[in-house]
Protein backbone atom coordinates (compact mmCIF):
# COMPACT_ATOMS: atom_id res chain seq x y z
CA UNK A 1 0.00 0.00 0.00
CA UNK A 2 1.21 3.43 -1.17
CA UNK A 3 1.68 5.64 1.74
CA UNK A 4 -1.42 8.19 1.65
CA UNK A 5 -3.15 11.41 3.17
CA UNK A 6 -6.63 10.93 3.21
CA UNK A 7 -9.49 13.17 2.88
CA UNK A 8 -12.13 11.63 5.55
CA UNK A 9 -15.59 10.43 4.31
CA UNK A 10 -17.44 12.52 7.14
CA UNK A 11 -15.78 16.12 5.26
CA UNK A 12 -16.92 19.24 6.76
CA UNK A 13 -20.53 19.47 8.29
CA UNK A 14 -22.49 22.44 10.38
CA UNK A 15 -24.22 21.73 12.60
CA UNK A 16 -26.19 24.26 13.91
CA UNK A 17 -28.42 23.47 16.97
CA UNK A 18 -4.81 35.91 35.41
CA UNK A 19 -6.93 36.85 32.22
CA UNK A 20 -5.22 37.63 28.74
CA UNK A 21 -7.22 39.31 25.89
CA UNK A 22 -6.37 40.46 22.85
CA UNK A 23 -8.42 42.02 20.76
CA UNK A 24 -8.25 42.48 16.97
CA UNK A 25 -10.41 45.27 15.35
CA UNK A 26 -9.93 48.40 13.00
CA UNK A 27 -9.32 51.92 14.39
CA UNK A 28 -12.68 52.79 14.34
CA UNK A 29 -14.68 53.72 17.41
CA UNK A 30 -15.47 51.42 20.10
CA UNK A 31 -18.85 52.39 19.62
CA UNK A 32 -19.31 51.84 16.07
CA UNK A 33 -18.10 47.81 16.77
CA UNK A 34 -19.55 44.39 17.27
CA UNK A 35 -17.71 42.75 19.98
CA UNK A 36 -17.30 39.13 19.16
CA UNK A 37 -15.63 36.83 21.97
CA UNK A 38 -12.75 33.89 20.78
CA UNK A 39 -12.30 31.73 23.46
CA UNK A 40 -9.62 28.97 22.25
CA UNK A 41 -8.88 25.79 24.12
CA UNK A 42 -4.90 26.44 23.84
CA UNK A 43 -2.87 28.00 21.26
CA UNK A 44 -0.12 25.37 22.38
CA UNK A 45 -1.26 23.84 19.05
CA UNK A 46 -0.28 24.99 15.68
CA UNK A 47 -3.85 23.17 14.16
CA UNK A 48 -5.47 25.86 16.59
CA UNK A 49 -3.30 28.49 15.67
CA UNK A 50 -4.41 28.34 11.95
CA UNK A 51 -7.74 27.99 13.15
CA UNK A 52 -7.22 31.13 15.07
CA UNK A 53 -5.37 32.91 12.70
CA UNK A 54 -7.80 32.00 9.56
CA UNK A 55 -10.84 33.56 11.34
CA UNK A 56 -8.70 36.66 12.84
CA UNK A 57 -7.57 36.73 8.78
CA UNK A 58 -11.37 37.03 7.48
CA UNK A 59 -12.08 39.57 10.01
CA UNK A 60 -9.75 42.02 9.50
CA UNK A 61 -10.57 41.94 5.63
CA UNK A 62 -14.70 41.13 5.62
CA UNK A 63 -15.80 43.05 8.86
CA UNK A 64 -14.09 45.95 9.55
CA UNK A 65 -16.83 47.14 12.20
CA UNK A 66 -15.70 43.46 14.21
CA UNK A 67 -13.25 43.80 17.68
CA UNK A 68 -12.52 40.16 18.05
CA UNK A 69 -11.20 39.61 22.03
CA UNK A 70 -9.56 36.48 21.90
CA UNK A 71 -8.58 34.40 24.84
CA UNK A 72 -5.93 31.34 24.99
CA UNK A 73 -7.55 28.90 27.75
CA UNK A 74 -4.11 27.05 27.93
CA UNK A 75 -5.48 23.82 27.59
CA UNK A 76 -7.12 24.21 31.43
CA UNK A 77 -11.28 23.42 31.61
CA UNK A 78 -10.88 26.26 34.56
CA UNK A 79 -9.34 28.89 33.02
CA UNK A 80 -11.26 28.85 29.78
CA UNK A 81 -14.59 29.33 32.20
CA UNK A 82 -13.00 32.22 33.70
CA UNK A 83 -11.99 33.40 30.31
CA UNK A 84 -15.27 33.49 29.18
CA UNK A 85 -16.87 34.96 32.38
CA UNK A 86 -14.60 37.67 31.97
CA UNK A 87 -15.98 37.93 27.52
CA UNK A 88 -19.23 37.99 29.34
CA UNK A 89 -18.69 41.67 30.97
CA UNK A 90 -16.85 42.77 27.93
CA UNK A 91 -19.91 43.31 26.18
CA UNK A 92 -20.04 40.62 23.59
CA UNK A 93 -22.54 40.11 20.98
CA UNK A 94 -21.66 36.58 20.24
CA UNK A 95 -19.31 34.04 21.78
CA UNK A 96 -17.42 31.27 19.72
CA UNK A 97 -15.63 28.82 21.68
CA UNK A 98 -13.64 25.22 21.18
CA UNK A 99 -13.43 23.98 24.26
CA UNK A 100 -11.17 22.22 26.36
CA UNK A 101 -13.60 20.00 27.40
CA UNK A 102 -17.17 19.27 27.17
CA UNK A 103 -18.43 19.07 30.61
CA UNK A 104 -16.56 21.39 32.62
CA UNK A 105 -17.48 24.12 29.85
CA UNK A 106 -21.18 23.11 29.74
CA UNK A 107 -22.49 25.52 32.89
CA UNK A 108 -20.56 28.29 32.06
CA UNK A 109 -21.97 28.03 28.03
CA UNK A 110 -25.26 27.27 29.33
CA UNK A 111 -25.30 30.59 31.18
CA UNK A 112 -24.02 32.53 27.93
CA UNK A 113 -27.34 31.05 26.24
CA UNK A 114 -29.29 31.94 29.34
CA UNK A 115 -28.11 35.52 28.98
CA UNK A 116 -29.18 36.05 24.94
CA UNK A 117 -25.64 35.76 23.54
CA UNK A 118 -25.66 33.52 21.03
CA UNK A 119 -22.80 30.34 21.18
CA UNK A 120 -20.87 28.59 18.50
CA UNK A 121 -18.78 26.28 18.83
CA UNK A 122 -16.01 24.99 16.82
CA UNK A 123 -14.58 20.99 16.78
CA UNK A 124 -15.69 19.77 19.99
CA UNK A 125 -18.91 20.33 21.74
CA UNK A 126 -20.43 20.71 25.04
CA UNK A 127 -23.26 19.25 26.93
CA UNK A 128 -26.17 22.12 26.01
CA UNK A 129 -27.85 23.14 23.51
CA UNK A 130 -25.89 26.24 21.51
CA UNK A 131 -26.73 28.58 18.57
CA UNK A 132 -24.19 26.73 16.13
CA UNK A 133 -21.82 23.95 15.85
CA UNK A 134 -19.29 23.99 13.27
CA UNK A 135 -16.72 21.24 12.51
CA UNK A 136 -16.06 17.76 10.95
CA UNK A 137 -17.57 14.21 12.66
CA UNK A 138 -14.91 12.94 14.75
CA UNK A 139 -16.56 9.28 14.83
CA UNK A 140 -15.94 8.21 11.34
CA UNK A 141 -12.61 9.39 11.41
CA UNK A 142 -11.82 7.61 13.83
CA UNK A 143 -13.58 4.54 12.04
CA UNK A 144 -11.25 5.48 8.52
CA UNK A 145 -8.32 5.47 10.76
CA UNK A 146 -9.07 2.12 12.25
CA UNK A 147 -10.17 0.93 8.53
CA UNK A 148 -6.78 1.93 6.81
CA UNK A 149 -4.66 0.44 9.66
CA UNK A 150 -6.52 -2.95 9.32
CA UNK A 151 -5.71 -2.88 5.34
CA UNK A 152 -2.26 -1.77 6.44
CA UNK A 153 -1.47 -4.31 8.67
CA UNK A 154 -3.61 -7.14 6.65
CA UNK A 155 -5.78 -7.56 9.40
CA UNK A 156 -2.68 -8.41 12.08
CA UNK A 157 -0.51 -6.71 14.95
CA UNK A 158 -0.24 -4.70 17.88
CA UNK A 159 -1.31 -0.96 18.12
CA UNK A 160 -0.60 1.82 20.13
CA UNK A 161 -2.74 4.43 20.18
CA UNK A 162 -2.23 8.18 21.20
CA UNK A 163 -5.31 9.78 22.52
CA UNK A 164 -6.10 13.95 22.97
CA UNK A 165 -7.70 15.36 25.97
CA UNK A 166 -9.72 13.19 28.34
CA UNK A 167 -13.01 14.51 28.14
CA UNK A 168 -13.13 16.49 24.76
CA UNK A 169 -15.52 15.73 22.64
CA UNK A 170 -12.93 15.27 19.66
CA UNK A 171 -11.57 12.31 21.75
CA UNK A 172 -14.15 10.40 22.67
CA UNK A 173 -15.50 10.16 19.06
CA UNK A 174 -12.18 9.74 17.44
CA UNK A 175 -11.24 6.75 19.83
CA UNK A 176 -14.63 4.92 19.71
CA UNK A 177 -14.91 5.13 16.57
CA UNK A 178 -11.47 3.81 15.83
CA UNK A 179 -12.10 0.71 18.43
CA UNK A 180 -15.29 0.15 16.69
CA UNK A 181 -13.63 -0.49 12.88
CA UNK A 182 -11.15 -2.53 14.60
CA UNK A 183 -14.04 -4.84 16.52
CA UNK A 184 -14.09 -6.25 12.46
CA UNK A 185 -10.28 -6.97 13.04
CA UNK A 186 -9.68 -9.96 16.30
CA UNK A 187 -6.39 -10.44 15.22
CA UNK A 188 -5.32 -6.59 15.77
CA UNK A 189 -4.78 -5.12 19.12
CA UNK A 190 -4.12 -2.30 20.96
CA UNK A 191 -1.48 -3.08 23.20
CA UNK A 192 -0.45 0.55 25.11
CA UNK A 193 -2.62 3.95 24.77
CA UNK A 194 -2.74 6.99 26.78
CA UNK A 195 -3.92 10.52 27.30
CA UNK A 196 -1.16 13.19 25.50
CA UNK A 197 -3.25 16.37 25.12
CA UNK A 198 -3.05 16.60 21.20
CA UNK A 199 0.62 17.79 22.22
CA UNK A 200 4.30 16.53 20.70
CA UNK A 201 6.24 16.38 23.72
CA UNK A 202 3.83 13.78 25.96
CA UNK A 203 3.53 11.69 23.00
CA UNK A 204 6.80 11.59 22.52
CA UNK A 205 7.56 10.17 25.88
CA UNK A 206 4.63 8.06 26.06
CA UNK A 207 5.81 5.90 22.81
CA UNK A 208 9.40 6.40 23.96
CA UNK A 209 8.56 4.73 26.96
CA UNK A 210 5.78 1.63 25.14
CA UNK A 211 8.85 1.06 23.01
CA UNK A 212 11.14 -0.15 25.53
CA UNK A 213 8.67 -2.33 26.37
CA UNK A 214 7.82 -3.60 23.08
CA UNK A 215 10.91 -4.50 21.23
CA UNK A 216 11.88 -4.56 17.79
CA UNK A 217 8.85 -6.74 15.70
CA UNK A 218 6.27 -5.95 18.74
CA UNK A 219 4.08 -3.28 17.47
CA UNK A 220 3.28 -2.36 14.13
CA UNK A 221 1.15 0.74 13.84
CA UNK A 222 0.75 3.82 16.06
CA UNK A 223 -2.75 5.94 15.99
CA UNK A 224 -2.54 9.61 17.23
CA UNK A 225 -5.45 11.42 17.21
CA UNK A 226 -3.29 14.70 15.83
CA UNK A 227 -0.78 15.61 13.23
CA UNK A 228 1.35 17.18 16.17
CA UNK A 229 1.30 14.03 18.33
CA UNK A 230 1.85 11.43 15.36
CA UNK A 231 4.49 13.61 14.23
CA UNK A 232 6.47 13.57 17.87
CA UNK A 233 5.97 9.18 17.58
CA UNK A 234 7.45 9.19 14.34
CA UNK A 235 10.37 11.41 15.50
CA UNK A 236 11.06 8.77 18.12
CA UNK A 237 10.48 5.71 15.89
CA UNK A 238 12.93 7.36 13.54
CA UNK A 239 15.37 7.69 16.33
CA UNK A 240 14.66 4.12 17.49
CA UNK A 241 15.34 2.81 14.08
CA UNK A 242 11.88 1.11 13.50
CA UNK A 243 10.17 3.58 10.80
CA UNK A 244 10.37 0.36 8.20
CA UNK A 245 8.17 -1.48 11.28
CA UNK A 246 5.92 0.60 12.69
CA UNK A 247 2.92 2.52 10.28
CA UNK A 248 2.44 5.70 12.39
CA UNK A 249 -1.16 7.25 11.19
CA UNK A 250 -2.03 10.99 12.75
CA UNK A 251 -5.12 13.58 12.42
CA UNK A 252 -5.66 17.13 10.91
CA UNK A 253 -4.03 17.43 7.80
CA UNK A 254 -1.32 19.65 8.72
CA UNK A 255 1.28 20.57 6.38
CA UNK A 256 4.16 19.02 7.51
CA UNK A 257 2.45 15.67 8.23
CA UNK A 258 1.80 15.82 4.29
CA UNK A 259 5.90 16.38 4.43
CA UNK A 260 6.29 13.41 6.37
CA UNK A 261 3.82 10.93 3.97
CA UNK A 262 5.91 12.17 1.12
CA UNK A 263 9.42 11.07 3.12
CA UNK A 264 8.22 8.06 3.54
CA UNK A 265 7.87 8.39 7.01
CA UNK A 266 4.18 8.54 7.72
CA UNK A 267 1.74 6.07 6.79
CA UNK A 268 -1.47 8.69 6.51
CA UNK A 269 -3.57 11.55 7.90
CA UNK A 270 -7.12 12.23 7.80
CA UNK A 271 -7.39 15.81 6.73
CA UNK A 272 -9.85 18.23 9.34
CA UNK A 273 -11.38 21.56 8.71
CA UNK A 274 -9.78 24.70 10.50
CA UNK A 275 -13.12 25.56 10.86
CA UNK A 276 -12.33 28.88 9.47
CA UNK A 277 -13.58 31.36 8.29
CA UNK A 278 -16.92 30.00 8.83
CA UNK A 279 -16.59 30.23 12.65
CA UNK A 280 -16.46 34.56 12.20
CA UNK A 281 -18.25 34.26 9.51
CA UNK A 282 -21.23 32.61 11.22
CA UNK A 283 -20.87 34.56 14.46
CA UNK A 284 -21.23 38.21 12.45
CA UNK A 285 -24.57 36.19 11.27
CA UNK A 286 -25.32 36.06 14.14
CA UNK A 287 -24.29 39.51 15.24
CA UNK A 288 -25.87 41.59 13.02
CA UNK A 289 -29.26 39.34 13.39
CA UNK A 290 -29.41 37.26 10.42
CA UNK A 291 -30.68 33.77 10.83
CA UNK A 292 -27.80 30.63 10.85
CA UNK A 293 -28.49 27.17 9.74
CA UNK A 294 -30.34 25.22 12.17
Amino acid sequence: MKNVFKLNRAGFAFFCAALSLVSIGSNASAAEKIVIGFSQATMNSTWRVAMLEGNKKYAAEHFPDVELMVTDGQNQAGKQVSDVRSLMTQGIKVLIISPVQAEPLTSIVNQVMQANIPVITLDREVNTKVTCRIGAQNRPIGVDAGEFIIEKLNGTGNVIEIEGTVGASATTDRHEGFRDALREAPRIRVVADQFCDYLREPAMKFVEDTLKRFGPGQVQAIYAHDDAMALGAMQVVEAAGRLKEIAIVGIDGENNAFQAIKDGKLAATFTYPFCAPEGIQYAYNLAIGEQVPD
